[in-house]
């Protein structure tokens, strides 16, 4: 429903007024309510405005060190928060990696592997997801790196050295959004997103009808390892 405050976030934004905009139900895991309360676009359009911040945490960890430093520190231009609706398990090793002010950058590698030969790319909820497939892959020999990128404003402004070190152009990449894909591009090759209405059922089940499962996830980088 950002579409309703959308005049107020954009004066903010022109005003340059440090306001906090804090929206959930950020994609389709309650899905019962159906393809109305389902944003597509809507974390796109937001990030397409000038001097917004969108800060869209995968777990508490994240979630607390965003809040503290990003948005407590934020003094020019409004933020938007966007959390989930359904709850969310904190990552394993999210904790060590944000005591190190990973996520108030941005972006940051939340698992890796010298050996790793693809690179998933995610926010919000989807991070888990990424997570799950690079378990999943990695039983079966396939490192793959996890990236989060909870701010994409705040990783642009990160030195060009440490986004290149997040974001590798070495080996094939995939973003992970359950959302619109415009935008994705500048930071992965491919991308898994929803570019169409959502559906009427329970989250869950949506999850798996836009193939935004783990197994679906590792399915997707099997299939572009294999025609790479």
């Amino acid at each position: 429903f950002s579409d309703y405050v959308r005049p107020a976030i954009r004066l903010a934004a022109l005003s340059e007024a440090p306001v906090t905009f804090v929206f959930t139900h950020d994609s389709i895991g309650v899905g019962e309510d159906g393809p109305t309360h389902q944003p597509i676009e809507h974390l796109m359009a937001l990030r397409a405005m000038p001097g917004v911040h969108v800060v869209r945490p995968s777990d508490a960890n994240e979630a607390l060190q965003l809040i503290g430093e990003v948005i407590s520190t934020h003094s020019k231009g409004p933020t938007a928060l966007i959390l989930s609706r359904q709850d969310l398990p904190v990552l394993r090793g999210s904790d060590a990696i944000n005591s190190s002010n990973g996520a108030t950058r941005g972006g940051y590698v939340l698992r890796d592997d010298p050996s790793a030969v693809f690179t998933l790319v995610a926010t919000g909820s989807e991070v888990g997801a990424a997570v799950g497939a690079a378990d999943e892959l990695s039983a079966e020999g396939i490192q793959v790196r996890v990236v989060a990128l909870p701010c994409w404003e705040c990783f642009e402004a990160q030195p060009k050295d440490y986004r290149l070190s997040v974001i590798r152009r070495d080996i094939p990449s995939l973003s992970i959004e359950a959302g619109a894909t415009l935008g994705w591009a500048k930071y992965a090759d491919e991308s898994l997103g929803i570019d169409t209405f959502g559906i009427s059922a329970p989250g869950d089940f949506v999850f798996e009808y836009f193939n935004l499962t783990p197994s679906a996830v590792a399915s997707a980088v099997r299939h572009r390892l294999e025609h790479s």
